[in-house]
């Protein structure tokens, strides 16, 4: 595929332009450019305070991209309404007005350069517009939720330059004697601030690796995930996600803008020196709201007493927060996957490479996690690892069909291996939930989803994949409460987190809700193919064909061989309907049976 075809999606896009701008320029150039780039940056913040990215200026025009289209419209209103007030007190008569146009279509975003289909139809849409005023694109209509308090003026089908087929156009106000207002789903995109919970919250960032050898960076961290894992065991803290802490990777931090963007009152850091036989560990566990030290360590020991090490500064952690250990947390707490450093290493070097989701890898990965079980056969984490590898490679259609089903069987009976190794091991029971699920063993699956979150209730991970197998069991009411707080424990979290909270929404009937999480997770990997399929869905699902068309054209460009029966002959739900309704909604969509 082509640099320039990586780079296409489909977003909802918002034109505006100036109304007489040639004739405010003639007028006097100075002071019509002033105005209209205060009006632009006016709406620029209008834009970006409703979820949108106002990606670039042209002269008289300006150019953003939303994931949803309510949300265009909230901010091109709410914008069109503060411009009336700021223009009535200007003075003078050179005063901006705006015509907006909002489409959905693909396009090409690169340099904050948006080219592309979408943005030409905005452009064409907002032409239509009248002075002050707002249009939309039929398709983009469909997607925005009738609840919102808006009115719709039916344009009918307009012939607009550059495009064959006629266009179905809305123009949109507001309805009188209502206010805008921003949607009610946020799905967090970035690190934004969230408030202090009640219990402890603590955040464990990488430690620095302070060794000459850059080779050695998996052993700092590894500590810091080690500690991590063993903090989510306790269900008396809250415990930030690795995939959030360590995106301070490397940088310097400010220790209270870590705790205002991830919430936690506690943050601990530290640095590894791995030189020899020996290692130097430094430790620091500091408030966030003060920026006060409440502990600080440094430990100089061989590396036999590596792992004494952890064991002292997590007894640190307990005791400075005063945390206690309920009586079946304990032993699970302070439980070492292992004492042999050997087995360590090799496991830490092939977690590494398996998250880096690469298929090339799988071999390499299989290869150190045996290397990993050869130095400690009880190593529960290294067969777990194994479990996960095979599990990759089953759902990979790169493999051969007899490799794959092979694989399959590979990583169930080393799931239970890694159960025989230490019943406490949360990894495990979550990795043989989606094993289940996919065999459809629903009773099966329920019981080993929840046994992971009992093991490790502050596991971010194993919660939001306890959130696809509950909601594919039928327990949809827990599975949101799930993702919602494995998202809280992972403010950065990744894609299939949306995936997950999109399919929640749509089997609890909260449509708008799962448009916005699939739009979201559209708006942050154009490639995604999973998130085009739900998106697509539930639009078709709804009732909002236009739109799920172009969602589905897509889907084409992606996959040209996609079926729905090939695609639902793989899903697994307790309730055979679901899969008949996940069919109709593609259908719908036009998509090939």
């Amino acid at each position: 595929m082509e640099k320039d075809q990586l780079s296409r999606k489909l977003a909802v896009i918002l034109h505006a332009d100036v109304v007489g701008s040639t004739s405010l320029v003639q007028r006097n150039e100075t002071l019509a450019h002033e105005r209209i780039q205060d009006t632009f940056r006016r709406f620029s913040e209008t834009i970006s305070s409703h979820d949108g990215i106002a990606h670039e200026i042209r002269g008289d025009a300006l150019v953003a991209e939303f994931s949803r289209a309510s949300d265009a419209l909230n901010a091109s209103l709410a914008f069109q309404a503060a411009n009336i007030s700021s223009n009535e007190n200007i003075s003078d008569d050179f005063q901006p007005v705006l015509r907006v146009g909002i489409a959905m279509g693909e396009v090409v975003i690169a340099d904050n350069t948006v080219t592309g289909g979408g943005v030409v139809l905005a452009q064409r849409l907002e032409q239509l517009a009248k002075n002050g005023g707002v249009c939309i694109q039929g398709a983009a209509y469909e997607t925005v939720p009738k609840r919102l308090p808006f009115e719709y003026e039916n344009l009918g089908e307009q012939l607009v330059k550059g495009f064959e087929e006629p266009v179905k156009v809305y123009s949109v106000s507001l309805k009188s004697g209502s206010e805008i207002f921003k949607p009610d789903l946020k799905i967090q995109s970035k690190v934004e601030g969230h408030g202090l919970p009640e219990k402890p919250s603590i955040a464990v960032l990488p430690f620095s690796n302070m060794s000459s050898d850059p080779e050695q960076e998996f052993f700092s961290d590894g500590i810091s995930e080690d500690i991590i894992t063993a903090l989510s065991k306790t269900s008396a803290l809250t415990v930030i996600a690795r995939n959030s802490t360590f995106t301070y990777k490397g940088k310097a931090v400010d220790v209270k803008q870590v705790g205002r963007d991830l919430g936690v009152h506690y943050v601990l850091e530290g640095s590894v020196r791995k030189s020899g036989n020996r290692v130097r560990v430094t430790a620091q566990l500091i408030d966030a709201v003060t920026n006060q030290h409440i502990w600080a360590e440094r430990y100089d020991r061989d590396l036999e007493d590596f792992f004494a090490v952890q064991d002292e500064i997590m007894r640190e952690i307990v005791s400075a927060l005063d945390v206690q250990l309920l009586a079946g947390e304990q032993s699970r707490f302070w439980s070492s996957g292992t004492q042999n450093l050997q087995a360590w290493e090799y496991f830490r070097m092939a977690r590494d490479l398996l998250n880096a989701y690469r298929t090339e890898n799988h071999r390499e990965v299989i290869r150190l996690a045996r290397k990993a079980i050869e130095a400690d056969s009880n190593y529960a984490a290294a067969w777990d690892l194994l479990a996960g590898c095979y599990f990759h490679m089953e759902e990979d259609a790169r493999y051969p069909k007899e490799e794959r089903e092979q694989a399959l069987k590979f990583s169930q009976e080393y799931a239970q291996r890694a159960l025989e190794c230490d019943p406490s091991f949360a990894d495990a029971y979550s990795m043989l939930s989606l094993l289940c699920l996919n065999s459809k063993q629903f009773d099966e699956a329920t019981i080993n989803t929840n046994k992971s979150v009992e093991m490790a209730p502050n596991n971010a991970n194993n919660l939001g994949v306890s959130a696809i197998v509950l909601n594919k069991c039928g327990e949809s009411k827990v599975a949101l409460e799930r993702i919602r707080k494995a998202m809280r424990l992972s403010p950065v979290y990744p894609l299939w987190y949306l995936a997950a909270l999109g399919q929640v929404f749509r089997s609890l009937g909260m449509t708008d809700e799962s448009i916005g999480a699939f739009s979201e997770m559209i708006r942050r990997d154009s490639d995604s193919l999973e998130g085009q399929i739900g998106l697509t869905e539930i639009l078709g699902e709804s009732g909002h064909i236009e739109a799920a068309m172009v969602s589905a054209a897509e889907i084409i460009k992606v996959n040209p061989n996609f079926s729905i029966n090939e695609y639902t002959d793989n899903l697994a739900y307790r309730d055979p309907a679901e899969i008949v309704r996940f069919a109709e909604g593609l259908r719908k969509a036009g998509l090939p049976a």
